[in-house]
């Protein structure tokens, strides 16, 4: 997993005014928290373009006046109205001690079901992972080089070395669904097969007498 780095300036107050006023500056307010110190500082809003606008995970290096930090972030808070952001947590990652992250999914293969005319459905584009952080992947791959229409992949389905999902069991990722298309196929195929079986079968010999 990549990182990406960043750097930090101590905050002297804590208080809503001082967040107002680095808003106002550009810059986001951050706490650290998760190791031997709970750390409050700013970094500019343009270090975090490559951290929150982007469909990839990394974790975070943090230089705060010299001292240096490795993390992942937590969580970041946005405005109801205008979406900008507002606040960011970030986790510490400490040796050996498992985090919780977002992975985003990723599906390799061609699916059968779609190649015959079915829709493919990704229902998560995320997957909440637990594990240390050197087990983490850049993307959860799903196979679906044998998924049918109608067939489907769930978490409880999803198996990595040292990881465990932390999404309810039962939840669909990725399926393939019967498009209308299909369905209307199927459909108008079904009163003509119903009419062949019966010809199939007065046309079949009869069977030989003993």
């Amino acid at each position: 997993m990549k990182s990406v780095s960043i750097s930090g300036s101590p905050r002297a107050n804590v208080g809503k005014k001082d967040a107002t006023a680095l808003r106002n500056a550009k810059a986001v307010p951050c706490v650290l928290y998760g190791g031997k110190e709970q750390v409050h500082f700013s970094a500019l809003f343009a270090d975090f373009r490559d951290l929150l606008y982007t469909p990839h995970v990394n974790t975070v290096n943090i230089d705060i006046e010299g001292k240096k930090y490795h993390a992942i972030i937590q969580e970041a808070q946005y405005h109801r109205v205008n979406d900008s952001l507002l606040h960011v947590d970030f986790l510490e990652i400490v040796a050996g001690k498992p985090v919780v992250m977002n992975i985003p999914v990723k599906t390799k293969g061609v699916s059968p079901g779609v190649r015959a005319g079915g829709k493919l459905n990704k229902k998560l584009k995320t997957l909440k992972v637990k594990g240390l952080v050197e087990k983490m992947p850049d993307t959860i791959d799903i196979d679906i080089n044998g998924l049918e229409i109608g067939g489907s992949v769930r978490v409880s389905d999803l198996k990595m070395d040292g990881l465990s999902f932390l999404d309810a069991s039962n939840v669909t990722v990725v399926s393939v669904q019967v498009t209308r298309a299909v369905a209307a196929e199927a459909a108008a195929a079904a009163p003509a097969a119903a009419k062949a079986a019966p010809a199939a079968a007065k046309a079949a010999p009869a069977p030989a007498k003993k």
